[in-house]
């Protein structure tokens, strides 16, 4: 299943989800209750076969973009991990 980012910008944080594509996507913050918007993130491929996650980020980066790329991860967002919620008893 696909891991989903939602975030809350009042709350700085932005929750990582993991649910199927026709459940429904988290609604409200756990914490303040407000609206959460999803963020559109890359998917996990490794489509040139690099060593690394880093050498595929920075391969054809020109300057400007990778000034802007640090810039985007320097946010002090924190993020949490929400489980699935689990469809059945665990003792059947």
């Amino acid at each position: 299943m696909p891991v989903y980012q939602y975030e809350c910008t009042p709350c700085l944080v932005v929750y990582e989800v993991v649910h199927g594509m026709n459940d429904p996507p988290l609604a409200s913050c756990p914490r303040c209750e407000g609206s959460v918007t999803r963020l559109i993130s890359a998917p996990r491929i490794n489509r040139h076969n690099f060593s690394g996650p880093t050498e595929a980020k920075y391969a054809k980066v020109s300057p400007q973009q990778e000034v802007a790329m640090e810039r985007d991860l320097q946010r002090v967002d924190e993020r949490i991990w929400l489980p699935p919620p689990v469809k059945h008893e665990p003792w059947d």
